[in-house]
């Protein structure tokens, strides 16, 4: 066991210079987050020594976990504070929720396929993660009994940024999502400077699977 945990933590200090450092991530609070968190504990058996490598990963239902570049490139973007309220759309395997609990001060995170919610708050309660609540449903609908909030991250593309994500940010909140069609994506930030009034920066072009929902893409 000793000797795995040595394995895994000298390829995450790999990741964390060779995929992070050498691409422009700075913000040393993500570095070491991503830096402390077993990504490899997110990932299925068969697939735990690819887990720190430069690629998406599979995690079943037709998901996946983001690269690890990714994961840090979207944080970033989000201006995360210590004091943010954030919500996740789309929890996945948990991981991006547990690199974000050690940014902001309470993250909420939604899934539609339930038995990836569960295995989430299985690695997650294995970590002792007790900042971070996941919740089943919509994600294109975020969750109005938590809003508002300071930051929202959508983990999957969305024809167009859904209104009820807008609605709910708080004002100077920011939605940092991926936005196009199954072939051409651009990662947008929106910043709402008032009701109604984003400023919309164009952060990357990206590719991610499509965000199923109501306000999002129909199966």
């Amino acid at each position: 066991m000793a000797e795995d945990s040595a394995f895994f933590k000298k390829l995450q200090n790999h990741m964390v210079e060779h995929q992070l450092k050498a691409r422009g991530i700075k913000d040393s609070r993500i570095l070491s987050a991503m830096g402390a968190i077993p990504r490899h504990l997110f990932v299925p058996e068969p697939l735990k020594e690819q887990a720190y490598e430069d690629h998406p990963l599979a995690i079943g239902y037709g998901q996946t976990i983001s690269q690890p570049y990714i994961v840090a490139r979207m944080a970033e973007a989000s201006l995360i504070t210590p004091s943010c309220k954030l919500l996740e759309i789309g929890t996945g395997s948990g991981y991006n929720a547990a690199v974000l609990s050690e940014l902001a001060k309470v993250v909420y995170t939604i899934e539609r396929i339930e038995p990836l919610a569960e295995d989430a708050k299985s690695h997650l309660k294995e970590i002792q993660k007790s900042n971070v609540f996941v919740f089943l449903g919509d994600g294109s609908l975020g969750l109005i009994d938590k809003a508002p909030f300071d930051v929202i991250i959508v983990t999957a593309a969305s024809p167009e940024a859904p209104k009820s994500l807008l609605n709910q940010l708080a004002k100077g909140g920011r939605l940092v999502i991926p936005v196009g069609d199954a072939l051409t994506q651009k990662l947008l930030r929106y910043t709402k400077k008032a009701e109604g009034d984003f400023e919309v920066a164009v952060l990357d072009f990206v590719r991610f699977v499509p965000l199923i929902g109501k306000e999002g893409w129909t199966l």
